[in-house]
């Protein structure tokens, strides 16, 4: 691997100390390979080196995404690992402060308010700062590949021999995918995608802007028949986000076609209203678009031989679910802590690892559940009694019924003390 590729590089002697340290801790495959760098990925580090392992990160992109949604923590489930990990300081630092978000009608004028608890939980902040916390959290020790992607697996008695795109072959003990929904790790490993992803019949889109509404912590949602565009401020009203969701089949555009990917978004959206023309032209200038369809995850195994998945590759709930990141985390936190309980022993590891998990796991997946036709209902009679609907919730004895959903779905696993080694 180039140096241009390696934010991290160990001195031969340094690393030779971290192998001795594991061994006396693991006793066995101390060296791991993980696909990923978004949040999954580096939270598994942070966890691994920890309990002693050697880690490396690859990661497609050739450098990390600052793009994305905002994403949220919510119970004592979420905030105890990321206390445990150390970044919850810097995570409230970052926190996006946001207060209530307005649905509007195609004029602007405020037509029905949700309460932030409904969708920002107890601390929320953008995808790309959490990325780039747990990126400095674990950069000094943790060797981060950017720019290239594996390509195949060939498991022995004794490993993984990894290809790469660009890289040499390397050998790795064990290899977790935390590469998304879209796992390069799941298809080399367990097959192809069309038989684990379930497409909710929704795609999505998302971009920074201009803040030209002048949103104060805030945002504002419009809603008509299959469609929804927002926009709600970030950074401290400095720049805003732009999300489109709209209702059709699963499309094959390309995951990297942004030109395709733009001209499919500003078909479904121009003329519909409000402030969607002027969005779809900022969109053209956009430096982190983001386009994918919204779907689910479900596997009857996360592992196979010395090859697990973590995160949205084994069990995304949906990005509609509002419990992708924070499932992502506790994964990351019981994956890591049960191969340091079996000392290196994958086989008992990954068993443990889906006995503590798979039922919270399901639990967040029921969350995505059905969200899609509330999101993008399918006919402007639907749309129009759902912001009826929204009008009335301050009012209604269950008002605060979906938050409190949330929150207890959110906090339903009891947490392992797996030691806090390192």
């Amino acid at each position: 691997m180039t140096n241009a590729q390696k934010t991290n590089t160990k001195n031969p002697n340094a690393k030779k100390t971290i192998a001795k340290k594991t061994i006396a801790k693991t006793g066995k495959n101390i060296h791991v390979l993980i696909s990923g760098a978004s949040v999954a990925g580096p939270a598994l580090a942070l966890w691994l080196h920890r309990h002693g392992f050697d880690v490396t990160v690859v990661e497609r992109a050739p450098a990390l995404r600052d793009g994305g949604y905002a994403v949220d923590f919510r119970g004592e489930a979420h905030l105890t690992v990321l206390r445990r990990m150390g970044v919850l300081d810097a995570v409230r630092a970052s926190r996006t402060g946001m207060g209530s978000m307005s649905y509007v009608n195609s004029a602007g004028k405020p037509q029905a308010k949700l309460p932030a608890d409904l969708f920002a939980g107890d601390v929320e902040i953008l995808r790309g700062d959490l990325a780039r916390i747990l990126h400095d959290a674990t950069e000094k020790h943790t060797e981060y590949v950017f720019g290239d992607s594996v390509t195949s697996l060939t498991e022995d008695a004794d490993g993984v021999t990894v290809t790469f795109e660009r890289a040499a072959p390397r050998r790795f003990d064990l290899v977790v995918g935390a590469d998304g929904l879209h796992s390069t790790t799941r298809r080399l490993a367990f097959g192809p995608e069309e038989r684990f992803v379930s497409h909710l019949g929704v795609h999505c889109a998302i971009f920074t802007t201009a803040n030209h509404l002048g949103l104060d912590h805030t945002g504002h949602a419009y809603r008509t028949a299959g469609k929804l565009a927002a926009l709600y401020s970030a950074r401290h009203n400095a720049e805003a986000k732009a999300v489109f969701y709209f209702a059709s089949e699963a499309l094959d555009l390309g995951r990297r076609d942004v030109e395709r990917q733009q001209a499919v978004l500003a078909e479904q959206f121009a003329g519909t209203g409000w402030e969607c023309d002027r969005l779809l032209h900022a969109m053209r200038h956009a430096p982190d678009f983001y386009f994918d369809s919204v779907g689910q995850v479900r596997m009857d195994s996360w592992s196979r031989g010395r090859v697990a998945l973590l995160g949205d590759a084994a069990y995304c709930p949906s990005s509609l679910s509002g419990m992708g990141t924070g499932l992502a985390l506790v994964g990351a936190y019981v994956l890591a802590g049960e191969l340091a309980a079996a000392h290196g022993d994958h086989r008992v590891a990954f068993a443990r690892y889906e006995e503590e998990l798979r039922e919270y796991a399901e639990g967040c997946r029921k969350m995505g559940d059905g969200v899609a036709r509330l999101m993008v209902p399918g006919s402007r009679l639907m749309a129009g009694l759902l912001n009826r609907y929204y009008q009335l919730l301050p009012y209604l004895p269950g008002k605060n019924m979906a938050a409190r959903i949330a929150r207890r779905t959110a906090e339903n696993i009891t947490l392992r003390d797996y030691g806090q080694a390192g």
